[in-house]
């Protein structure tokens, strides 16, 4: 206890000792980032596929046309004149969302590198996940045609009307690959394809917080310089769901 003043002293309470002050708290533990592994994608030239890779690619893209308002061209009376300078190269896609938001696609060099190209879809996750039950995904990204002149790849658009089996299914938007993107890539580093679930941020989304997420290889054809596809490359002897995704200008 502190020394007692005497009644009738003059001493005030500035001439009490000091009451040593508490020692500072330690500052709180901020959330740890993933540390992130993955490499930038290489800048080596692609290789033409060969012959009966690339038949098998046109023949796998003629398309189901449930709307008229989707505008891939059905092939029909012979090759068009955009598939005589095709090219492909093989490349990791993955479908990802949560349950009750919205689908992300990413594509990646191969699963070890950054993303190259995230396009955010206004689908469901829910609705993508019914549309894959019927066994057969073909997912439209289509945008205005360019003047001649302009050297603006079809990959670098910003915005797409999107379409789900014929059906429009609102827009997808290009952009950068968010941190939840790259830390959704790193866990699945190690995994070439396959589908299942992962733990989300159960504070966004509460009891509902696993993230879906689907992986495959995929072939990716470029037509001309308007037209750009990406063919699921299924195992030997699967019988999964086949899924394309094409990139158009019309």
């Amino acid at each position: 206890m502190g020394e007692l003043i005497p009644r009738g002293s003059s001493a005030s309470i500035d001439d009490l000792p000091e009451t040593p002050k508490p020692p500072p708290l330690p500052p709180l533990p901020q959330t740890q980032r993933q540390q992130l592994s993955l490499v930038q994608p290489s800048q080596r030239k692609k290789h033409k596929p060969k012959v009966f890779r690339v038949l098998r690619s046109v023949f796998r893209s003629f398309p189901i046309i449930t709307s008229p308002a989707c505008k891939i061209p059905v092939l029909s009376g012979g090759l068009p004149e955009s598939t005589r300078g095709i090219s492909g190269s093989k490349v990791t896609g993955t479908l990802f969302g949560y349950r009750r938001g919205r689908v992300s696609l990413s594509v990646q060099e191969n699963p070890r590198c950054l993303p190259s190209l995230v396009v955010e879809l206004t689908m469901q996750t829910s609705v993508l996940q019914k549309e894959m039950s019927t066994g057969m995904l073909r997912i439209a990204l289509e945008c205005e045609k360019r003047s001649d002149k302009d050297k603006t790849r079809v990959l670098d658009e910003p915005l797409w009307t999107t379409f789900c089996n014929g059906k429009k299914s609102g827009y997808g938007v290009k952009r950068e690959a968010s941190e939840e993107d790259l830390n959704v890539m790193e866990l699945l580093k190690a995994v070439s394809m396959g589908a299942g679930v992962l733990p989300g941020n159960s504070e966004v989304e509460g009891p509902d917080g696993e993230l879906a997420y689907m992986r495959a290889h995929f072939e990716r054809v470029v037509g001309s310089k308007d037209s750009e596809t990406l063919y699921m490359i299924s195992p030997e002897g699967d019988t999964g769901p086949e899924l394309s995704i094409f990139f158009v200008r019309v």
